[in-house]
């Protein structure tokens, strides 16, 4: 049976566990470059003990950041930090992942520490955003630009520039991000997505961009390594996205080269969201069962036994973590003494292993 520390192959690589940092974004970047705080930040989290370290959202293009601040790969200067920052992963015994993003009418914040308010474009640090439909994600906010035909093709030729540079700076996963409102997800939800033309109105239209986005990604991806997705999925709102859109869109991705998704949910309209531990793994598992697809399970996972019954009971392939890994860093290493694990601890710590 498996369980949080037992390996799983997808594709050519192999993750030593089930354990995965989740996308966290730093806002800690300047025009988009990795720094020491990624360097530290992320390499910690791979000395800690988990088997895939994702980077935080990184923006296809300078309009595609949610703020300022955001980490890019949008031009190839970005590519020697990044380079040092898998060469570290990498050699500390994990998988380095890179989540590629675009922040649609999401963009164009202020720092979280700062009041997190959308800056207008006519300000220092705005820009236009740009969306589905000329929708704001808020009244409060400035509409944001409906892509035409040839903003779209930007955007895909932005998407596979990306992935092109991600394989020179050494990652061996790629996970697109269409979740939290974001642009993917914008096109994906009724609720954001008002076009009459062949990228709107059905379900069928609305999916038309993400799977243009997967194929232009793949042209540039080598099919032997991993391609993940995120997804919200749930709106929780009426007339929204629904965890049944979620499991149609799943088994057609597993046929697009997707090969696990990662189940988070919300983010693009305001919504009451019923928060408890665990509150997102529903959805890992439903589309896991229903569309026979690897998933990752994300949403207040706090406790190693929480975590290894998720595996051990099939809810999904992978744990996806973030604000634990936010506070332990070493939480594999930990988890691993709680549950009786055998893992291999860093020779430099080994004299502060745990022993019963």
């Amino acid at each position: 049976m498996p369980h949080l520390f037992s390996p799983i192959k997808i594709k050519n690589i192999e993750f030593k566990n089930r354990l995965v940092v989740s996308p966290m974004c730093e806002y800690s970047s300047e025009d988009g470059f990795a720094n020491n705080w990624h360097l530290v930040h992320l390499g910690s989290r791979a000395v800690g003990g988990a088997a895939l370290i994702i980077t935080e959202a990184a923006a296809v293009s300078p309009e595609g950041r949610i703020s300022y601040g955001d980490l890019g790969i949008y031009k190839d200067e970005h590519i020697e930090k990044l380079k040092e920052i898998t060469d570290f992963i990498h050699a500390h015994g994990a998988v380095a992942g890179i989540q590629l993003a675009h922040a649609g009418r999401k963009a164009s914040h202020e720092l979280p520490w700062n009041g997190n308010a959308q800056i207008s474009s006519d300000q220092l640090n705005g820009w236009k955003a740009v969306a589905p439909s000329a929708i704001p994600f808020t009244s409060a906010e400035e509409t944001p630009i409906e892509l035409d035909k040839a903003g779209i093709e930007k955007v895909k030729a932005d998407f596979k520039a990306a992935a092109v540079r991600a394989l020179k700076a050494g990652f061996k996963v790629i996970e697109l991000h269409g979740a939290h409102g974001y642009l993917i997800h914008e096109f994906l939800s009724p609720l954001s997505n008002h076009r009459a033309d062949e990228y709107g109105g059905s379900f069928e239209n609305r999916i038309r961009f993400l799977l243009e986005v997967i194929e232009s990604v793949k042209e540039a991806w080598p099919a032997e390594n991993p391609l993940f997705i995120r997804i919200s999925s749930s709106d929780w709102t009426e007339g929204g996205w629904t965890a049944d859109d979620s499991v149609a869109l799943a088994k057609i991705l597993i046929n697009k080269g997707i090969d696990l998704v990662d189940c988070s949910s919300g983010g693009n309209v305001l919504a009451k969201i019923p928060l408890k531990p665990g509150y997102q793994v529903e959805f890992a598992e439903k589309v896991k069962k229903e569309a026979g697809i690897l998933t990752g399970a994300v949403g207040l996972i706090t406790e190693s036994k929480q975590a290894d019954e998720i595996i051990q009971t099939s809810q999904a392939d992978l744990v996806i973590m973030a604000r634990e890994f936010l506070r332990d860093p070493y939480f594999p290493l930990r988890a691993a003494f709680e549950l009786g694990h055998e893992v291999k601890w860093p020779v430099q710590y080994e004299r502060a292993k745990w022993s019963k």
